[in-house]
């Protein structure tokens, strides 16, 4: 999938699952209660156990569209994109990864934390960027930055919940992710793939219907 056409299938979806697991067979039916659930993006983190696997799995998928997180190298950039992955994410801004992604026809996401972070992976050529950690403030803050930069397209992670992401969308996000706050650790530790599939949708008609910044 080419980065454009990644960026807007972000923006009609709203919303990406984002799956951290330490246990590989937990990881892989938390991933199909979410997708169960409605998510059409799944982002995939390495530090998952057989992440490739599940990337590649999910990827195969019609309709599914699947990505990496926690990218730190063009390494692993390359073995990502191999087995499937059209998204990269990363924690931080890195441009070697980022001029990677170019190189391999797929969408960036460093993460970023500063305007200046986030200018400057928009310059290096990433067209969205993960705004990580959360700033003080929130969608205030996201607010206040796309008043000067509103060409920015800032994807919100860390933080947002089923409570807040309407907020952060009204502020401007073009998309928004979910990480512990729909593949919480009680669930997971418990297997209570149930309420991962049932929050998944309870969380998709919330975003769904928010109100998004033009």
């Amino acid at each position: 999938m080419k980065p454009e056409s990644f960026v807007e299938l972000l923006r009609e979806e709203r919303a990406v699952a984002i799956l951290r697991c330490d246990d590989a067979e937990v990881a892989r039916h938390a991933a199909e209660a979410a997708l169960a659930g409605g998510f059409r993006l799944l982002e995939v983190t390495l530090t998952v156990p057989g992440a490739l696997d599940h990337i590649r799995d999910a990827a195969r998928r019609p309709g599914i569209t699947a990505g990496a997180g926690t990218v730190l190298t063009v390494e692993q950039a390359d073995a990502a994109v191999a087995a499937g992955a059209s998204f990269l994410v990363s924690p931080v801004m890195d441009e070697a990864v980022i001029a990677r992604a170019r190189e391999l026809g797929v969408a960036s996401l460093p993460g970023c934390g500063t305007a200046t972070e986030i200018l400057a992976a928009h310059r290096a050529g990433s067209p969205l960027v993960k705004l990580f950690p959360a700033p003080a403030g929130g969608p205030v803050w996201l607010r206040s930055l796309l008043a000067p930069l509103p060409f920015l397209k800032v994807v919100p992670t860390n933080g947002v919940d089923i409570d807040n992401a309407r907020e952060w969308l009204a502020a401007g996000a073009w998309g928004v992710g979910f990480v512990g706050s729909l593949f919480t650790a009680e669930d997971l530790r418990e297997r209570r793939y149930d309420r991962i599939e049932e929050r998944a949708a309870r969380i998709l008609e919330t975003v769904r219907g928010a109100r998004v910044t033009a």
